[in-house]
């Protein structure tokens, strides 16, 4: 079943009692909430996300809730939690929506060393997967997210799960995170784009989701075949440019982005070395998404 198969009501009990239980790409999430407006983040982003049986194995049991404190009343907050453990600060309680987003991809990149994790997106099309690695502020979320808007499938826009044993990108398809112009880029790029609440004043500026493609999700359990390594780079008024990169360059590149490198020891070099190998390597400048789109569904045909 579904999570837009439940009532508003049932989420809301369900993440104040025992927790929602949710197939996210790769791995079961248990969630447990008393925020109304962690309800309604996952009312509006998680729709095609199916609901787990309790009898599931659940990778990260998380919870997003107010501290037990009376400061809870003089300056709300929220905190974030992993199976009982605090691993940050709590945040302003208007920020819990992101604080689940954030603390998720916290839980994934530091547990999950099956994978070497590369901090980059990848999407897909014609079964070539495109990955999209560089430092945050490089434009790869904005790319990916009017990418998807154009029929590419999302799975990710954070993390490229690389599986060592197969050369395998993983899906793990949640909302895009947009932050600050990207926001109104996209929301001009596509009307069909649904963004959730914003949150505003956060560390990263003004932050928004956009909702995964259905379609994206329905694949979580697909993994696509990495064909194209990208350093993107938005500039303003720039023209589209890809220009070629040496497969030395680009393991540089990529091992500077990845979080598990230097704990996958030899199995992560190895695993970015196979990839540099089997990959077309680019590194990329755009201003215009119609023309990079064009550009890479060319690639990709």
């Amino acid at each position: 079943m579904k999570l837009s198969a439940l009532s508003r009501k049932s989420i809301v009990q369900s993440l104040a009692g025992k927790g929602l239980s949710l197939r996210i790409g790769s791995f079961n999430i248990r969630l447990r909430s008393s925020v109304g407006a962690v309800a309604d983040h996952l009312i509006c982003l998680y729709g095609a996300f199916n609901i787990l049986d309790e009898l599931d194995f659940i990778d990260f049991n998380v919870a997003i809730n107010p501290p037990l404190s009376l400061r809870r009343y003089l300056r709300p907050q929220v905190n974030f939690s992993f199976d009982g453990y605090f691993p940050f600060k709590p945040l302003p309680y208007a920020q819990a929506p992101a604080f689940f987003e954030w603390g998720l991809n916290w839980c994934i990149a530091s547990h999950s060393n099956q994978f070497l994790i590369i901090h980059a997106a990848v999407v897909e099309l014609n079964g070539q997967a495109f990955i999209f690695a560089g430092i945050p502020g490089s434009g790869k979320s904005t790319l990916s997210a009017a990418m998807v808007c154009r029929s590419w499938r999302l799975l990710s826009d954070e993390m490229t799960l690389l599986c060592l044993s197969d050369g395998l990108a993983y899906p793990v398809p949640r909302p895009v995170s947009l932050k600050n112009q990207s926001l109104d880029i996209i929301r001009q790029f596509s009307s069909d784009a649904i963004i959730g609440s914003i949150v505003n004043d956060t560390l990263k500026g003004t932050v928004g989701h956009m909702r995964p493609p259905d379609s994206s999700v329905e694949r979580s359990a697909t993994p696509a075949l990495p064909t194209k390594v990208i350093f993107p780079k938005y500039k303003q008024g720039s023209q589209t440019e890809l220009a070629p990169l040496s497969k030395a360059k680009t393991l540089l590149k990529l091992a500077e982005n990845c979080f598990n490198y230097s704990a996958l020891g030899k199995e992560g070099f190895d695993g970015l070395g196979r990839l540099c190998d089997t990959t077309d390597c680019y590194d990329f400048s755009y201003s215009n998404l119609d023309e990079a789109i064009a550009l890479f569904t060319e690639l990709a045909s």
